[in-house]
């Protein structure tokens, strides 16, 4: 229980730190991922970002009507799909990006500033097992 315990502390405390941080972009810990995974990945679209994300497609079309009203994407219609959307970025979003990240890298150093380079490295390889055994996992009704 102290593994799952510390992951949701952990969790929930920089999800409260980060809200504080983006506030002033308009954006949450749960919105920026959105403009990260579409600053890799332009022109993709709103099923294949909730399937990158792991979230559902509700929470995602709630998000992405947020950030197209805060002016950060712009959805197009897919040429070959007329019910689907492709995201792109805005000039505003492009501009915001690197704040954002900056706001994360900052936060990411103030978490880890007392691990070594290969306490991070292990904490790192461990917890990304931790999410494969989870992932792989069969859930039974």
């Amino acid at each position: 229980m102290h593994l799952l315990k510390l992951n949701n502390k952990i969790f929930r405390t920089t999800q409260v730190y980060l809200d504080k941080l983006l506030k002033e972009y308009g954006l949450s810990s749960g919105s920026y991922p959105y403009l990260l995974i579409l600053m890799e990945n332009e022109g993709i679209s709103q099923n294949q970002i909730s399937k990158e994300l792991g979230c559902d497609k509700a929470m995602s079309t709630r998000t992405i009507i947020k950030l197209i009203k805060l002016g950060y994407l712009d959805r197009k219609e897919d040429e070959d799909d007329s019910r689907a959307y492709k995201l792109f970025l805005t000039d505003k979003a492009k501009d915001t990006i690197p704040k954002v990240l900056k706001e994360i890298y900052g936060l990411v150093h103030l978490i880890t500033a007392d691990l070594s380079d290969q306490e991070k490295s292990v904490t790192i390889d461990s917890l990304s097992k931790v999410l494969d055994n989870i992932k792989n996992m069969k859930i039974e009704e």
